[in-house]
């Protein structure tokens, strides 16, 4: 029996379970794109819009891998990064900075205590915003000629839509028709130096909050005028909260992004009771044969 330890968390409802201790399922051979779709089932497991392992890295904290709830990889997520950090920072008993490795390069973690117990605050340095290519099948969506749009990276894919008002919108047929980026539409406001923000991210759907969507909105609402373009900071309302981007003031393009993280709980399971046996060519990330 290989029984592993996962903890909950969620940032602003995007939630996560973490795996800090992944040797025992990632030295054998264990599907972990079948053990994510498994495990964050809503319906059938214990539900979760991603899963997110540790593992030793020379000069770092931890390597953060992360599969999103259909089993696929992604490079980075602003809002699993806090919940990864919280979940290293209560293993080490320490609220110091992080080093993180990520598909997406290293980011830098700051983190401090609120009010509430199961709840941190913390900053991630998520690099520079850059510019992508229109992606596949883009002209499908039907967006209108004279509405805004922007193709971005924070190390994965993003398309930010400007609209009038984002609750109309049919977020979750529109993304689907661009399952492989991560779609958000975007409106000015309530505060002059704020967006009002929806996702539909790639691999998990309408989520609740997106930190590396929150980042390309902001980014893309200084560059239309929606904010006053010398901002510095543009703070972003989604369904689940509220996040804070800043920009280098020294740096353009570089952002940070600040918001919540909540344990929720911690919970074991017996992988050998999810039937995970891999092909050989599917090995975990780290064996032998990747």
């Amino acid at each position: 029996m290989t029984t592993i330890s996962l903890t909950k968390h969620h940032a602003l409802g995007n939630d996560f379970l973490v795996l800090l201790d992944a040797r025992e399922v990632t030295v054998t051979t264990v599907d972990l794109a079948k053990m994510a779709r498994q495990l964050c089932d809503r319906r059938r497991g214990i539900g979760a819009d991603g899963l997110l392992l540790a593992a030793p890295a020379d000069g770092y904290t931890a390597r953060m891998t992360l599969y999103n709830a259909d089993g696929s990889r992604a490079e980075m997520s602003g809002n699993g990064i806090r919940c990864f950090a919280q979940a290293l920072a209560a293993d080490r008993g320490s609220l110091d900075d992080q080093l993180i490795l990520t598909d997406a390069g290293d980011r830098i973690v700051t983190m401090s205590a609120t009010e509430a117990p199961d709840t941190i605050s913390a900053r991630v340095d998520m690099g520079a915003v850059t510019a992508l290519d229109e992606p596949t099948g883009w002209r499908t969506l039907g967006c209108h000629p004279d509405r805004p749009v922007m193709h971005l990276s924070l190390g994965n894919p993003h398309s930010v839509v400007g609209v009038d008002e984002v609750g109309v919108v049919d977020l979750l047929e529109l993304g689907g028709k661009v399952p492989q980026v991560n779609l958000e539409i975007i409106e000015a406001g309530p505060e002059t130096t704020a967006i009002t923000m929806r996702v539909h991210e790639r691999g998990a759907g309408i989520t609740e909050a997106c930190g590396t969507g929150a980042c390309a909105s902001a980014f893309a609402a200084r560059s239309w005028g929606l904010v006053p373009g010398g901002s510095p900071e543009v703070t972003v309302h989604m369904d689940g909260g509220t996040a804070v981007v800043g920009f280098d003031a020294t740096e353009p393009g570089r952002v940070s992004l600040t918001g919540p993280a909540t344990y929720v709980f911690t919970v074991e399971v017996d992988v050998t009771d999810l039937d995970l046996l891999a092909e050989p060519d599917r090995l975990a990330p780290g064996s032998e044969h990747s």
